[in-house]
Formats: structure tokens, C-alpha cells, sequence
């Protein structure tokens, strides 16, 4: 009886330690970012917010789009990204934007499958005018940090329009079914002596991207580029959120899911 008794408390044993191991790898196990459902809630109309100094009229003021899912003549491809305050007024004077791991990939048609086209941790850009008139910018308030990634502040009447540090991606303008980019972002202490105010900030940012004839062409007036389509400007939050655009409808992003890593 008494080693029956001691088998049946080893096996207890084993039984609870293999249970508090499996609950500690799964606490330890990072949650994805993203999400099937995050990428087809970013192409919902409407934004969560108006961006500041936008044009009502602009087709992309108040919702999310596909552009051109037909590359035509475009042999080339970047994804970007835009950064606002949102048209409610920003309060936040020490909180900044980190954005960090951008990427474009594209469906194919030949195979099915879904390919890399651009991936950077850290993505470069400029400030714009809100409105974009005369493609007028000017150096951003950029903060490089320890990840490799990048920090910024918009407002004053600019926005922060970023991109892939990699350039400009080439395409077979036959061989694209689909296009999808995405980027993270998340706000954080501009100045850690000074007063912790994320909770009032008002950010806004979304995904996009354009084809272009090729890969160093100048931009001339939407001649030598074309939009492909844009994202829902979602509100920036202190956790890590993923902001994407992608060109299928919900059926067919659920039929052909994308990469979320």
C-alpha cells in the first residue's frame, strides 16, 4: 500500500507541475499585434478620428479606401504612413509617437501566395503640410531610439508621412492580386523628468501606400504615382497597436489571410 500510496502522490505531482508549466509558457507567450480582424477593421469606414487640416473634401478625410488594385503600367511600389493630430485638438505636450516595423507584401496571382515586398524596423519620412498643397515639408521632430525604431511629434499644421527605409519595391504589375501594409505604433514619455501626459493625447495614424512607373522616378503631380488605397486613421494609444491597409474585401482577406507577424 505504501508504495501504491507513493506512486499515486509522484503521478499528483508530475500531473500539477506540468499544469503550472504550460500556464507559465502560455503567460510568457506574447499575444500577435495584429489580427485577421484588425486588418479588416481598418479598412471600415468610418476613422476613429478626423486628422487635422484635411480637407473635407479629400476622398480619404473621413474613411478608408482601396485606390487602384490595377498596377497598370506601375513597375513599382512603396507602402507609407501618416501621423496627425486629430482635428479635436492634441493637449499632450510631452508624449511622442514610437513607430516601428513597417512592411508591404503582395498577393500573387501565380502562386497564391503572399510575398515580401519592404520590411524596416525603423521607417524615415517628412513633415508635410496637413493638406498636402504644393507638396510643401519640412525636416520632422524625430527621435531616434534603442530599438531601432523611431519617435516623432506632429502638429503646427504638419503631419508626420513616413516610409520604408529600404526604398521603393519593384513589381510584376501582372502578378499583383492584392497589396497589404502595415507598421506598429504606440505613445511614449517625450521627456521622462517632466509630467506623464499620454492619457490627453490625441494622435492619429493610418497606413497607405502608392505605385510609382519605377524605382527612382520623381514624384510629378500623381503622373509618375498612383494611391493604391488607405487605412482607418485609428487613435495611438500607449499599447502597441498595428495599423494596416490592405486592397481585398473581408471574404477575401479571410480567404487569403495575410501575414500578422
Amino acid at each position: 500500500m505504501r508504495i501504491k500510496k507513493i506512486a499515486f502522490l509522484l503521478c499528483l505531482f508530475a500531473i500539477v507541475l506540468g499544469y503550472c508549466f504550460a500556464y507559465k509558457v502560455d503567460a510568457q507567450t506574447p499575444k500577435p499585434i495584429n489580427s485577421i480582424a484588425t486588418i479588416i477593421y481598418d479598412m471600415q469606414p468610418p476613422h476613429e478620428g478626423m486628422p487635422n487640416g484635411v480637407p473635407s473634401h479629400y476622398s480619404w478625410a473621413t474613411k478608408p479606401g482601396v485606390g487602384s488594385n490595377n498596377p497598370k503600367q506601375f513597375k513599382a511600389m512603396t507602402a507609407w504612413g501618416q501621423l496627425y493630430e486629430s482635428a479635436k485638438g492634441n493637449p499632450a505636450n510631452n508624449t511622442r509617437v514610437q513607430i516601428k516595423n513597417i512592411k508591404a507584401y503582395y498577393l500573387s496571382k501565380l502562386d497564391g501566395k503572399w510575398h515580401v515586398l519592404q520590411s524596416s524596423t525603423k521607417v524615415e519620412g517628412a513633415a508635410y503640410r496637413e493638406d498636402f498643397i504644393g507638396n510643401a515639408n519640412t525636416a520632422p521632430d524625430i527621435r531616434y531610439e534603442s530599438d531601432g525604431s523611431v519617435s516623432v511629434k506632429a502638429g503646427n499644421g504638419y503631419n508626420y508621412h513616413f516610409w520604408p527605409t529600404t526604398g521603393r519595391a519593384t513589381i510584376n504589375p501582372y502578378n499583383v492580386r492584392a497589396i497589404f501594409t502595415t507598421v506598429q505604433a504606440r505613445l511614449i514619455v517625450d521627456n521622462p523628468k517632466k509630467r506623464d501626459d499620454r492619457s490627453q493625447a490625441r494622435y492619429l495614424l493610418n497606413m497607405g501606400g502608392d505605385y510609382w512607373l519605377n524605382l527612382t522616378v520623381k514624384w510629378d503631380n500623381w503622373k509618375t504615382n498612383e494611391d493604391f488605397g488607405m487605412g482607418k486613421f485609428k487613435y495611438v494609444t500607449r499599447k502597441w497597436q498595428a495599423f494596416n491597409m490592405i486592397t481585398l474585401p473581408p471574404d477575401q482577406i479571410r480567404r487569403n489571410p495575410p501575414p500578422i507577424k
